[in-house]
């Protein structure tokens, strides 16, 4: 077990492709050990993601909910369990994020602190066809006009996985459970989208 899970500066989150309900992730540490367990419920109107210590669900870490039922630029909103604070949000750029995926980073007031983006529109074009399958696919964060993070996703027929890097952030300028929340995300709503 990971002493601070939210210390570290590489997360691997998977998921398994084929689950009936819901959806599951593991979020592991750079030692491989389980830094955090996800869970998405199923059948629900509006997105409702709750991440964990680990898979007993007996620690509730973060909350990240949708603000409408069906938006096109969707805005979600993360919680810190503990104290019921908001920590910040993420919202997608809707008709940007048609060719070349595009979020937006949020602080507790709804203020843009910085983004998320697909890393090239050509592949990205691709990436919306049957190549999808076998294309990785990248986002770079920033916070402040500063690289902040990335996000390198890998896809196949059983696992999607992430690799979350925080290495560029230096001066911590993201909020590690803020760029945790935008991994889960971007596996579970833009993973259903493409």
């Amino acid at each position: 077990m990971v002493t601070n899970p939210f210390a570290q500066t590489t997360y691997l989150l998977r998921r398994k492709v084929f689950k009936l309900f819901g959806g599951s992730f593991h979020i592991y540490a750079p030692d491989g050990s389980l830094a955090f367990f996800s869970s998405q419920k199923a059948f629900k109107l509006k997105e409702d993601i709750r991440i964990y210590s680990d898979e007993t669900k007996s620690q509730e870490l973060l909350v990240i909910t949708a603000r409408r039922v069906i938006d096109f630029a969707a805005t979600y909103d993360v919680f810190d369990s503990a104290s019921g604070t908001k920590i910040g949000a993420l919202r997608r750029k809707g008709l940007k994020s048609i060719v070349k995926d595009e979020w937006l980073f949020l602080n507790t007031s709804d203020r843009e602190i910085g983004t998320i983006k697909e890393d090239h529109a050509a592949l990205a074009l691709l990436r919306r066809t049957a190549l999808s399958l076998v294309l990785p696919q990248t986002y770079h964060g920033t916070v402040g006009g500063r690289p902040a993070c990335t996000f390198k996703r890998n896809f196949n027929p059983f696992v999607s996985k992430v690799q979350l890097d925080f290495s560029v952030d230096t001066a911590g300028a993201l909020d590690r459970r803020l760029g945790i929340a935008a991994a889960i995300v971007l596996i579970a709503i833009e993973g259903k989208q493409n």
